[in-house]
């Protein structure tokens, strides 16, 4: 059964929520098979799967495409659409572009920072709310582990605070301090989403490329449960190699 925002904040301090993004329909397609509840589609995909060194060069159309395509992957999974870049200045334009998002196949959107009234504007309107906090990489400047020092670890707990009461469902905690994350999930009432977080959160939420080991470089805080690129490598190779030996397709 697909979960909805009330079901999964009811998860809180209860039920630890497992979380994955996907950009594809078949990946999509595997994760729903393996009982992940949620799929994140991400701005990541700007990195991961495009290639840019941020996740700004994210558009409205990569999230549009790229969530039509999870959803068809993955029509069970509560899917949340990741607000790109720009598109949540203001509540009139955020608003537009969230709906934009659900009309694509996503159960509800994610935003990142403090933006209140973008939160309750879309919120009013009907459509579920993720909160974002800690490293926000759509503004960073690096990838650093932010919330180490005093006075920005108060700015970051008073910012979920803020986010939590504009009323997300659910709110995720970003390269941030373990001990931080314990706090703020202790102080809201809404279940948190560690990434790079610690295991203090109400759930955790990985990057699929990260944890297949698609790729040349992994965050610190991810885990590789498989290493998929050098599995394509080494199928490449072998079907250059066959092709150079006239092997395949063989008779």
């Amino acid at each position: 059964m697909k979960q909805d925002s009330r079901s999964l904040k009811s998860m809180k301090a209860r039920t630890p929520i497992s979380m994955l993004t996907a950009y594809t329909c078949p990946v999509a397609r595997c994760i729903e098979r393996a009982g992940i509840p949620v799929i994140l589609v991400g701005d990541t995909l700007g990195m991961v799967e495009m290639g840019h060194s941020t996740t700004r060069e994210v558009t409205m159309d990569h999230m549009v495409y790229h969530i039509s395509a999870v959803r068809r992957g993955a029509p069970q999974t509560h899917i949340i659409g990741d607000m790109p870049y720009n598109s949540d200045n203001d509540p009139d334009s955020a608003l537009q572009n969230a709906r934009l998002l659900i009309e694509a196949g996503a159960d509800s959107i994610k935003l990142e920072g403090p933006k209140y009234d973008v939160i309750e504007r879309i919120i009013a309107a009907g459509i579920d709310v993720v909160g974002h906090t800690g490293l926000t990489p759509q503004t960073s400047v690096n990838f650093k582990q932010v919330g180490n020092k005093a006075a920005e670890a108060e700015r970051i707990l008073q910012d979920a605070a803020g986010i939590a009461g504009a009323g997300v469902f659910m709110l995720v905690l970003e390269h941030i301090p373990s001990q931080l994350a314990r706090d703020i999930s202790a102080a809201v009432d809404v279940p948190t989403i560690g990434i790079g977080a610690g295991p203090h959160c109400d759930g955790q939420v990985l990057v699929i490329n990260d944890a297949i080991g698609m790729g040349d470089y992994w965050p610190p805080f991810s885990k590789q449960y498989a290493h998929v690129g050098e599995i394509i490598e080494k199928v490449a190779t072998d079907f250059r190699q066959e092709v150079e030996q006239k092997l395949f397709p063989g008779k």
